[in-house]
């Protein structure tokens, strides 16, 4: 888990691990991911949340339900997280 305290940088690719961060982490780390991802031109991102008990997966598709840019969201394929991570299309 990251310290609240400390203040870091996350480099912008097309693909976001939040198993580091707290679940009252996770919703403004993703809309920061995702404004960043969309101001940079990527066209699909992948967001790894963890299969677990769903908490992080819930905020994950509850915040790209609401950001204006996001075209949809699946399921990764198997090969890259299945469930346990979301693939987003961002409208660029």
């Amino acid at each position: 888990m990251m310290d609240a305290e400390e203040p870091f940088e996350v480099e912008i690719t097309d693909s976001i691990d939040l198993h580091a961060f707290r679940p009252a982490d996770v919703r403004s780390v993703v809309e920061e991911y995702l404004a960043e991802a969309h101001k940079r031109g990527f066209r699909v991102v992948r967001l790894i949340h963890g299969k677990g008990v769903g908490i992080q997966r819930e905020i994950v598709r509850k915040v790209l339900s609401e950001t204006d840019f996001v075209k949809g969201f699946k399921n990764a394929p198997e090969f890259s997280g299945s469930w346990g991570a979301t693939i987003a299309e961002l409208d660029v």
